[in-house]
């Protein structure tokens, strides 16, 4: 090696021993137990970790299906409520229409109950006219008779 710079051998040559230093320290460290126990340790970590997400994960799509649920449930509640209000409010429309129909019905008998009285009176009437002309036709009659 020369004293300003190395040569591209001695560059070369350095990189090797480095890279081999470099594999002899990670085959050191992979063959040491304490790693390996680190590892299956840290491993067993991220399982139990993996495994409380997936609990959380369930429970929240379970409490999400449940919500669902009441919702769906309490639609249902309202709906039924509704139509049971509409019922209702049909039968009260029904009633009042019932109800309506009842008074006309008792006006139209009123009005024929007048309509025939004034129908009898009528004709009371025209006998009465008739007769009280026939009696005046025959007095004028009796006048003219006597002349």
């Amino acid at each position: 090696m020369s004293f300003k710079s190395p040569t591209f051998g001695d560059r070369m040559g350095a990189s090797a021993t480095a890279k081999k230093d470099a594999l002899e320290r990670f085959r050191v460290k992979a063959a040491d137990p304490a790693a390996a126990e680190r590892q299956a340790a840290r491993q067993a970590t991220q399982l139990a970790r993996d495994a409380r997400d997936a609990e959380r994960r369930a429970a929240r799509k379970e409490a999400e299906a449940r919500a669902a649920a009441e919702q769906a449930a309490e639609a249902v509640e309202r709906a039924a409520q509704e139509a049971a209000r509409v019922a209702e409010q049909a039968a009260r429309e029904a009633a009042l229409a019932e109800q309506a129909a009842s008074e006309i019905a008792q006006e139209a008998e009123r009005r024929a109950a007048i309509l025939a009285k004034a129908s009898a009176k009528a004709e009371t009437d025209t006998a009465l006219m008739a007769a009280q002309k026939a009696a005046r036709d025959a007095r004028y009659a009796a006048r003219k008779a006597r002349k």
